[in-house]
């Protein structure tokens, strides 16, 4: 039986802290990580990233300096390529509407910081077998 390939994960957040959570949490939990603490890095990358480059998930915060993550959720969800492809939105703002903001722009699913290592990779698992099935359409 073939192996799973892993699951590709692209996070968006100023924080670097968080993105060090990200990617030694998340590759210990067998994921491939590419993170982005400028999301004008993250916009040319999804502006330019091939099929095989890009994610089967995108952790995106909300709050961040020059592009908000709602803006580059938009950006991502009219590039034909990275349509498809499952955001979670991650925030500290716990409130109605952000919540409903980054539902309304693209975002599948949100998840409120801190979170738990746990609670993240159900959204991650969840979110990639979405992703997969959309992926496999002819």
């Amino acid at each position: 039986m073939p192996e799973e390939p892993r699951i590709k994960v692209t996070a968006v957040d100023d924080d670097e802290t968080i993105l060090e959570i990200y990617e030694t949490g998340l590759a210990a939990a067998g994921y491939e990580v590419r993170g982005f603490v400028d999301p004008k890095k993250a916009r040319e990358f999804f502006a330019s990233a091939g099929p095989q480059e890009l994610p089967d998930v995108i952790l995106m915060d909300i709050i961040m300096p020059g592009i908000d993550g709602i803006s580059l959720m938009g950006d991502i969800r009219n590039r034909d390529a990275a349509a498809h492809i499952p955001i979670i939105a991650v925030s500290g703002l716990n409130d109605a509407a952000t919540l409903n903001d980054a539902l309304l722009f693209g975002a599948m699913d949100y998840i409120v910081k801190p979170f738990s290592q746990d609670a993240l990779v159900a959204k991650i698992k969840k979110a990639a077998e979405l992703s997969r099935r959309r992926a496999s359409r002819p």
